[in-house]
């Protein structure tokens, strides 16, 4: 019995010897890569955080993705500890990711459109933005979602490949902003002297910036009004703002020195034929 025993023993001892290796090998590797990949992720992040050219958004992304790579190169070293090829694994790969990515063409283009967005950056967290018809506030720029929130609050989730196939308009990107708006006045009225007292208003406002200058001009005759066109410029947090106090202030005086806001009206004639 003993025999025996030491026979398998010293038949198995090779095996274990050989495959022993292999597996402490293969552990070390996953161990060694997994606290490499969580360690280069920390540091990506960090040093994504202290420069100032690397957008927010970016951050999670680029660790999550150094992690990811890192990983799959563990995976594939432990794989050919084991004397596995990795390179058939590979090529199987690359025909599934194939066949995976016929199959999500719709998933994969917005993947694709949020990559665009995240490196070109025509808006970022917190912009205020118009695309498609829809305006708000970004919350988040993802892989396959762009999570917004309108003015009144009512939350967005719009695919990226929307968002980049859409005329995008960023209300923030520019310091400055021009305020349009437009009075109509009486056709009995006074022009010049509604034009000082709008000019009056925008001049004591100190939002409003002296370049480029206000423009106060007669945009058109309407049907039965004419049209005062007001174009001021301002800081763009102040724009929404200014443009109500303008509008409240310029009812207040037209109503104080007698200048109407004219209704709609038509003339009719009417011709008797018999």
């Amino acid at each position: 019995m003993e025999e025996t025993f030491n026979q398998y023993s010293e038949s198995l001892m090779p095996l274990f010897v050989e495959y022993g290796l292999s597996i402490i090998g293969a552990v070390l590797i996953l161990f060694i890569g997994w606290t490499i990949a969580g360690w280069a992720s920390r540091k990506t992040v960090k040093k994504a955080t202290d420069s100032e050219k690397i957008d927010e958004t970016l951050i999670p992304i680029l660790g999550q993705t150094v992690r990811i790579l890192l990983l799959l190169v563990t995976i594939l070293a432990v794989l050919n500890q084991f004397g596995v090829e990795t390179a058939s694994i590979i090529a199987v790969l690359g025909a599934s990711a194939l066949a995976i990515g016929l199959a999500l063409q719709g998933t994969l283009s917005n993947v694709a459109a949020g990559a665009m967005l995240l490196i070109l950056r025509p808006f970022k967290v917190g912009d205020a933005v118009s695309i498609g018809g829809t305006t708000g506030i970004v919350d988040s720029i993802g892989l396959f979602t762009t999570e917004m929130h309108t003015f009144d609050n009512i939350g967005v989730s719009m695919p990226n490949s929307r968002v980049w196939g859409n005329e995008i308009q960023n209300l923030n990107k520019f310091d400055t902003r021009r305020v349009d708006m437009e009075f109509g006045i009486s056709y009995d009225d006074d022009m010049d002297k509604a034009i000082s007292i709008i000019k009056d208003i925008i001049d004591a406002d100190e939002r409003v910036l002296d370049e480029p200058e206000p423009l106060l001009a007669i945009g058109n005759l309407g049907d039965s009004s004419v049209v005062i066109r007001v174009r001021p410029w301002a800081a763009t947090p102040d724009v929404w703002p200014l443009r109500y106090d303008i509008t409240k202030k310029v009812k207040k005086e037209f109503d104080n020195n007698d200048v109407t806001f004219p209704f709609p009206q038509r003339d009719v004639h009417m011709f008797n034929q018999n």
